[in-house]
């Protein structure tokens, strides 16, 4: 469920999105005037969302490694059955 609370619940209901943010493990998004503020988020919550990004990032760049890779004339591509027979002599 997405908790939508003004701004000013911060400071007059604190417990309350303290509840929300660390027992239920819930984001609360606040407003101001009406239109979207800011965000509160647990520590484990926010680290959780940092170690993501950093994974996609890294799997985007691999990505990018390997296309460039593939692009390359001197590529050696090998058939699944040399990979294998590879894998097997070692």
């Amino acid at each position: 469920m997405i908790h939508i609370r003004p701004v000013s619940d911060l400071r007059n209901k604190y417990p309350e999105i303290e509840d929300l943010v660390l027992k239920e493990d819930e984001p609360v998004y606040l407003t101001k005037n009406g239109y979207g503020s800011m965000v509160v988020m647990s520590l484990e919550k926010y680290s959780e969302l940092m170690n993501e990004a950093e994974y996609n990032e890294y799997i985007e760049n691999a990505l990018d490694e390997a296309d460039r890779e593939a692009e390359n004339p001197n590529t050696k591509y090998y058939t699944h059955e040399e990979v294998f027979r590879k894998v097997y002599v070692h």
